[in-house]
C-alpha cells in the first residue's frame, strides 16, 4: 500500500498493528473525501455541507503523546500504544501522528528506565514501578511537561534520573510525578508531586494563553483547532451587545476565545478541576465579562430557563455522546437566538440536530474540519437559528 508515493510501513511501523489510524491506506486527498462524504451523508439533509478544511502536513499534529511500558515475554523493556480495544503494548518508537519532540522524549526515558534498573508495571501482578509516560507541548510556546506515571511515590534515584533526562533534553520546562496505584484502565491517578518547574505548561490559541496541567483538558490539534473555533466564532456573528453561554465549556478555551466579542459569557462544566483551570486562565487573559460553574450542563440550563434567564447565542461543544436529553430540552426553553454547535461525532450530533429542527430551529450552516487525519473522526461546526 502507497500513500503520496512512500509505502504505508516506510511513514508507519507499526502500520495494521495498533489501529489508532484507520484511514492511514488512504492518501490524504481520499481520506478528505470520505469524512466529506460522512458529514454529508448525516447532515446534508439540514443544510449544504461546506468543503472539508484539511491540514497543510497532516502529520505530527498531536501536543499530547502518551506511552504505556511493560515486558516481553523476553522481558525486555518496551513503551507504546495499546492496540485497539485490548491492554496489549504496540512498541513504538515514532508515530506519523504524534509531536516527534515528545517521541523522542518517551524514548530517552525507556532508555533511562533500562540504566537506572528500574522495573515497569505488570498488569497481571500488580506489580512494577512504571506504568505510563505522558508528554504535553506547547506548539505556540514551545514548553515541554513530562508527566510520570507510577504505581508508588517512591522514587529510586529521583535526582539523579531526572539530572540525566534534563541533561538529554534541556527543552522540558516541567516533570511531575502522577500516582496510579489502582487497578484501572485510568492512566492518571488522583495525586501528583511536581519534581521540576511549576506542574504546568503553557500554550497559545486564537491570541489567548492557556494554562495546561497534566489533567487539563486542551485540544490535541492546536493548528485545526484555531481554524475551528475562529469558525465558531465567525458564524455567531457577535457584535460586542450579546450573553453568551458555552456549555460544556472544559477550560474555557471556546469561551475566553468568544469573550472578546461578547457583552458578558457564562461557562458550565460539570468537571470541576477543568472549571477552575478555565477560572486561572480567564485571569491570565485579563477577561473580566466571564464567569464559569461547575455544574452539568443540562441542570444549569434548566436552571436559567425556570428563572426565566436569557441567553443571545448558546455555544455547545459536548462530548462524544452528544447532548444529554435534559439539556436539549432546557436549550429549546431557554430559546436563544443562534446556536453554534461543535461537534467531535457528526452521528450525535445529526441526532441533537434532528431534535432542534422539530422544536422551532432551523440549520443554516455546516463545516466539516479535519482536526485528526488518518484516523475515523471528523470534526464539523453547525449553525442553528430560530
Amino acid at each position: 500500500m502507497y500513500y503520496s508515493g512512500k509505502k504505508i510501513d516506510d511513514l508507519c511501523p507499526t502500520a495494521g498493528k495498533c489501529g489508532g489510524c484507520q484511514l492511514q491506506n488512504m492518501d490524504y486527498d481520499r481520506q478528505l473525501k470520505f469524512k466529506q462524504a460522512k458529514v454529508v451523508k448525516l447532515l446534508g439533509k439540514y443544510v449544504h455541507v461546506s468543503p472539508i478544511i484539511g491540514m497543510d502536513n497532516p502529520y505530527h499534529y498531536r501536543n499530547k503523546v502518551s506511552a504505556a511500558f511493560g515486558t516481553t515475554r523476553s522481558g525486555m523493556i518496551i513503551s507504546g500504544v495499546y492496540q485497539s480495544n485490548t491492554h496489549t503494548i504496540v512498541k513504538t518508537d515514532r508515530c506519523m501522528i504524534e509531536d516527534e519532540i515528545s517521541d523522542e522524549i518517551i524514548l530517552s526515558i525507556r532508555y533511562l528506565i533500562r540504566s537506572f534498573k528500574l522495573t515497569v508495571y505488570n498488569e497481571h501482578t500488580q506489580k512494577g514501578f512504571l506504568r505510563h509516560v505522558l508528554v504535553r507541548r506547547g506548539f505556540k510556546t514551545g514548553e515541554i511537561m513530562v508527566v510520570l506515571v507510577t504505581s508508588t511515590p517512591l522514587f529510586p534515584s529521583k535526582n539523579r534520573f531526572l539530572e540525566e533526562l534534563l541533561k538529554a533534553h534541556p527543552n522540558i520546562t516541567t516533570v511531575v510525578q502522577n500516582i496510579n496505584n489502582k487497578f484501572t484502565s485510568m492512566v492518571l491517578g488522583d495525586s501528583e508531586k511536581i519534581l521540576y518547574g511549576s506542574g504546568y505548561i503553557e500554550d497559545e490559541l486564537c491570541g489567548c494563553k492557556f494554562r495546561i496541567s497534566s489533567k487539563s483538558f486542551y485540544q490535541i490539534n492546536p493548528v485545526q483547532t484555531e481554524k475551528l473555533y475562529n469558525l465558531a466564532v465567525d458564524f455567531a456573528e457577535l457584535n460586542g451587545s450579546e450573553t453568551v453561554i458555552d456549555a460544556y465549556c472544559g477550560v474555557g478555551t471556546i469561551g475566553i476565545t468568544v469573550s472578546k466579542h461578547a457583552a458578558a459569557v457564562v461557562g458550565t462544566e460539570l468537571n470541576s478541576d477543568a472549571v477552575r483551570d478555565a477560572k486561572t486562565n480567564a485571569k491570565i487573559n485579563k477577561i473580566d465579562n466571564i464567569r464559569f460553574y461547575a455544574e452539568d450542563a443540562g441542570e444549569f440550563m434548566e436552571k436559567l430557563a425556570e428563572n426565566g434567564e436569557k441567553a443571545d447565542v448558546v455555544f455547545t461543544d459536548p462530548p462524544r455522546a452528544g447532548c444529554s436529553g435534559k439539556f436539549l430540552k432546557a436549550l429549546v426553553k431557554l430559546s436563544p437566538k443562534k446556536i453554534v454547535y461543535i461537534s467531535c461525532d457528526p452521528e450525535t450530533q445529526a441526532r441533537d440536530i434532528r431534535f432542534l429542527t422539530e422544536n422551532g430551529y432551523k440549520v443554516k450552516k455546516c463545516q466539516p474540519v479535519d482536526m485528526f487525519p488518518h484516523t475515523k473522526h471528523v470534526e464539523t461546526v453547525v449553525l442553528l437559528t430560530k
